[in-house]
């Protein structure tokens, strides 16, 4: 079973900037301990534990990289053309141990094994043929169109690292490199919770003062595109502070990682904060400058990692992208931390309050001479809001110094949709 070491983060201050509460977050979190080893074919998605070593070199002998002839340099002295009897036919697979003839040249296919003696190999198209000879009047230069054994990966060489992402392309490196299965970290098991009698599941009648609970969807769906998250949902917990602090209390001792939405503020009904205070979490309640969001509760519960998120729907979801998940890529024991903001431009004037980092919901159809879309603003940034988010095709981030933004004003936008 995984577990997380005890570690801490910094105790409460001023408000901090969104690179600083992301850091804040990451220190917080301790990568899970332990592996398990799977088949290249259940691995896809999952984390590196050790570095991999390839169990054969990649390629596993010199081959040739296109359709052609191979041939000794040597054999090209004087003047061009040169004339060569083709002396052997050799496609990919052949399994024969072949020495080039001197003065002789070797029909040859992509993949093939280049016979031992031959030092380039020539395309087809740069020769011609007549009956069992070819002519070639540019000399080629040594090691032409041929693969070398080991080139891409040496023997017993390093292919990947530890703390990686096991995409499509990097166990296929694997797979050529003859590896079969792979020691991986154990999944970040994460458990989510929701508080507040004023919560209803959909499908449900809303009852007086009832809203239905959209940040349970959200995060659920969220965490479960995530392959290296095993995911809980422990449902809504009534606010009974008794019953909470149970609750988060066995949500710590069997998870790594443990995300709460709402009941993080200073209210009478917010009971979370009580009831991680009584479980003696060492926490940070961090006043981020950041629009939508603001209050986030980020520390340690137990061996756990805990976010408490805020309520509203759209702070909840910005907080997490932007300060949450880089810690739970920690936890999971990834290094790599994907940028995928691109530039734009605004294709909307919008004055604001400076101070805050903001991120705004943007659609586009439009792009400018460069390329970059002309992002047209969504909603009127209230953090409960849903529907602006749901419509958007990014996010868009603000400057927390800008105070005017005007049509043609360079941003960065994070697209959403895959």
């Amino acid at each position: 079973m995984s577990s997380l070491a005890v570690c801490s983060a910094g105790k409460s201050g001023p408000t901090l900037s969104v690179d600083a509460a992301r850091l804040r977050a990451i220190a917080a979190a301790c990568p899970v301990s332990g592996h398990e080893t799977l088949p290249l074919d259940q691995a896809v998605g999952r984390v590196t534990a050790t570095p991999i070593m390839a169990a054969h070199a990649l390629p596993p002998f010199d081959n040739s990289a296109m359709d052609g002839y191979a041939l000794r340099l040597s054999d090209l002295t004087g003047e061009g053309p040169w004339h060569l009897p083709v002396s052997v036919r050799i496609a990919a697979g052949d399994a024969r141990a072949l020495t080039l003839a001197e003065g002789a040249a070797a029909r040859i296919f992509t993949g093939a094994p280049v016979p031992f003696g031959a030092d380039a190999v020539v395309m087809q198209e740069q020769v011609s043929r007549d009956g069992d000879k070819i002519s070639l009047t540019n000399t080629p230069r040594f090691g032409q169109n041929i693969r070398r054994r080991g080139e891409d990966v040496a023997d017993g060489a390093q292919a990947l690292a530890a703390g990686l992402t096991l995409t499509p392309p990097r166990l296929a490196l694997l797979a050529g490199c003859g590896v079969a299965s792979i020691a991986v970290r154990p999944l970040l098991r994460v458990a989510i919770l929701s508080t507040g009698d004023e919560l209803s599941e959909p499908g449900s009648a809303l009852g007086p003062g009832q809203i239905y609970n959209s940040n349970r969807v959200l995060l659920r769906a969220t965490l479960s595109r995530l392959p290296w998250v095993e995911l809980t949902d422990l449902g809504i917990l009534p606010d009974d502070p008794a019953s909470i602090r149970v609750a988060i209390r066995h949500a710590a001792q069997t998870h790594d990682v443990v995300i709460s939405s709402g009941g993080v503020s200073a209210g009478e009904e917010d009971h979370i904060l009580d009831a991680l205070r009584l479980e003696a979490a060492e926490l940070d309640v961090l006043k981020v400058a950041i629009r939508p969001g603001k209050p986030l509760t980020v520390g340690r519960l137990g061996q756990a990692l805990y976010f408490g998120l805020p309520g509203n729907p759209y702070a909840a979801a910005i907080t997490f992208s932007q300060i949450a998940k880089p810690a739970l890529r920690r936890a999971a024991g990834l290094l790599e931390e994907p940028d995928s903001w691109l530039p734009a431009v605004a294709g909307f004037t919008y004055s604001r309050s400076t101070g805050r980092r903001e991120y705004v919901p943007v659609t586009w159809s439009d792009r400018d001479p460069f390329g970059r879309p002309i992002l047209t603003r969504l909603g009127q940034g209230a953090s409960a809001s849903m529907s602006p988010m749901a419509q958007a095709m990014g996010i868009a981030v603000i400057p927390p110094e800008l105070e005017v933004i005007r049509p043609n004003q360079p941003l960065q936008v994070e697209p959403l949709i895959d």
